[in-house]
């Protein structure tokens, strides 16, 4: 962590210096804003957090609730979720305080006497090493709290605006801040007034039932609700010996359970399963008694009992897959003819069951994807044409989690006799771990995602999918650590170069690679801000092939050691050598002819090139960056 380029800080490094719009930043909503996101939930705090990151953008948060989430119904974390936080700076706090999700148990039928459970058989959560960060599980009301800090201590100071109920929104034609929005006070002494809020762009956050998305004309459409679950997290006293695992529990006749151990030992939950929902129903189903969930649940289990002595929180619920067929304010006539101006994200625009543990952190990553695209657009450094590419992404991203939780949600509804093989869900679970652990998705080509014409140069990272981190050792301090932990959610694309076989200092492909990024005016850097530091809007790190003390630091070009700050200090921490116990060549199957691998700033692989392939990195970029005054 960088912190006294500015000069010593002797305080907590993670607060920020206020700038921009965070010096008096005004208490009371403003008449004016550049982004207004409606909702606080996960995707609603994600997109705050990231947008709190570019000084000059005014952004808020509105919520009708009256202050922080105590509660919250979201619990499972997935690996992609922790390498976010991490991104955030709050990865390894949020861990310690978790419940981590190492195995998972599948509990069946005893074939001597099918009345009863037996344990099946077991799973690692992650056998082949996915993510180096673990599947946690901990309430969403601690995720949010933790966004709601990062926001806090960021340059704009950026605090949610509680008490005000999103009633709908107008947008014009034209007019610097086109979305006329209108709220009204949810709690306070003013409660029940109306006020009128105009912004550039508007963010529904605002989950299932979505003013925000009914607002555009957007509804949600798929399968009808046709199975119900109840869901309670308690306190309880048990002979069940796997209380404290995550388990997939089937009884002959009695249903199935999902349980999951809450953080904070003692506390699980369980979705206990009520059966199939009658056409006729009318919603009857959801005054199911927090008594009849018991009930049904120590059915479930015989011969164990379950004796509750504490409900912290219980529910009933429908499963249903629906999902809109835009994602933005721009209908299908419209599409090339102009810009988004209202986006939608999380529950308002997919919904789905709770089971996969998808939900929360599926709507985290709608936030990351819109986020930084606006605060680009609206910092100058990219075309509004960049917003355009939110939709056409997430849509096809929460199509595939429907598709998944519709098999998830059927295999976990089946009774035991209903399977081919008595270890099918136990196998699925294993076969598509990849999925659940949030790491299957792939952005196809488009303004910001290349073609993959020279993926076999970077085999481990393809195009299209999150960056895999790797260790390496750094080279100034020699601390082995993970290349892509040291990424922040600071807006930044990342340039990583991964030099060919040669010393640093000598003649080689990466020397000249180097000299291109600094000095040519077709170089992405060549777009940076005057007087903003030359790293402002571009990460450029190298990692050379060697171990960390062959290279010579002072023989490492220049462009790889950044002055910063007002006293334009070298910045040593972007060059690496090899870790010697994990090569992160071999790994990731880098060329040793060297390879430029380009990420996004929501950590998504967006091209990979050879090192001389100088022509199509700017032809990358052209099209992302300020259009360039010609020489005088």
């Amino acid at each position: 962590m960088q912190f006294h380029h500015h000069g010593y800080v002797s305080g907590d490094p993670r607060v920020q210096p206020a700038a921009g719009v965070g010096i008096n930043r005004p208490d009371d909503l403003p008449d004016e804003v550049d982004v207004l996101i409606v909702g606080s939930g996960p995707a609603g705090m994600l997109t705050a957090a990231q947008l709190s990151q570019f000084p000059g953008v005014t952004t808020r948060i509105v919520e009708r609730r009256p202050g922080r989430l105590a509660i919250g119904q979201a619990d499972g974390i997935q690996a992609r979720s922790v390498e976010t936080f991490q991104a955030f700076g709050f990865a390894e706090r949020i861990t310690a305080e978790a419940y981590w999700i190492t195995e998972m148990a599948f509990w069946r039928p005893d074939a001597e006497d099918p009345t009863k459970i037996v344990r099946g058989g077991r799973a690692k959560d992650d056998e082949t090493g996915i993510s180096e960060f673990k599947h946690l599980i901990v309430n969403q009301a601690r995720v949010l709290d933790y966004f709601a800090e990062v926001a806090a201590n960021s340059p704009t100071r950026l605090v949610p605006d509680y008490g005000w109920d999103f009633q709908t929104l107008e947008v014009a034609d034209e007019g610097e801040y086109p979305v006329k929005v209108t709220l009204v006070r949810s709690a306070g002494p003013d409660e029940g007034a109306e006020r009128t809020v105009h912004a550039k762009y508007v963010v529904g956050a605002d989950g299932a039932r979505s003013k925000v998305r009914a607002s555009i004309g957007c509804t949600l459409a798929g399968d009808k609700a046709n199975h119900a679950w109840g869901v309670m997290d308690v306190l309880a006293s048990t002979d069940f010996p796997d209380i404290r695992l995550k388990c997939a529990i089937q009884s002959h006749d009695g249903g199935s359970i999902l349980l999951i151990p809450r953080e904070g030992g003692h506390l699980f939950r369980m979705y206990v399963d009520l059966g199939v929902v009658p056409e006729d129903d009318n919603g009857h189903v959801r005054n199911t008694s927090i008594e009849q969930i018991i009930a049904k649940a120590n059915e479930i289990m015989r011969p164990y009992t379950v004796e509750v002595r504490n409900v912290a929180w219980h529910s009933v619920y429908e499963v249903g897959h629906r999902l809109t067929d835009r994602f933005d304010d721009v209908l299908p006539e419209q599409l090339g003819t102009r810009t988004p101006r209202v986006f939608i994200t999380g529950d308002a625009c997919h919904t789905h069951s709770a089971k996969a543990g998808q939900g929360m952190n599926v709507s985290m990553q709608d936030g990351f994807n819109i986020a930084w695209k606006l605060g680009h657009v609206l910092e100058g450094r990219s075309p509004e044409s960049l917003l355009s590419t939110y939709s056409a992404e997430r849509q096809v991203v929460a199509k595939n989690l429907i598709d998944f939780d519709k098999t998830w949600s059927t295999m976990m509804a089946k009774k035991p006799e209903e399977f081919e093989d008595p270890s099918e869900l136990e196998d699925f679970y294993v076969r598509t771990a990849e999925f659940p652990a949030g790491f299957m998705t792939e952005y196809t080509p488009s303004l910001i995602i290349g073609e993959a014409a020279h993926q076999e140069l970077a085999t481990g990272f393809p195009i299209g999918k999150r960056f895999t981190s790797a260790m390496v050792s750094r080279v100034c301090d020699t601390n082995p650590l993970h290349l892509g932990h040291q990424a922040t959610a600071d807006g930044r694309w990342r340039i990583y170069v991964f030099a060919d076989a040669a010393n640093a200092g000598a003649p080689s492909p990466v020397a000249d690679f180097a000299e291109w990024i600094a000095n040519s005016p077709d170089s992405p850097l060549a777009a940076t801000p005057s007087g903003a530091d030359c790293d402002a809007w571009f990460d450029v790190k190298v990692i050379y092939q060697q171990k960390h003390e062959d290279i010579d630091l002072n023989a490492v070009p220049a462009v790889f050691k950044p002055e910063v700050g007002p006293f334009r200090l070298n910045y040593l921490e972007k060059v690496f050598g090899t870790d010697p116990a994990a090569d992160i060549f071999e790994l990731r199957g880098l060329s040793r002819n060297g390879v430029v691998v380009v990420v996004r700033p929501d950590q998504y692989v967006a091209n990979v090139l050879p090192l001389t392939a100088t022509a199509e990195l700017a032809a990358f970029f052209a099209p992302l960056l300020p259009a360039r005054l010609p020489a005088q």
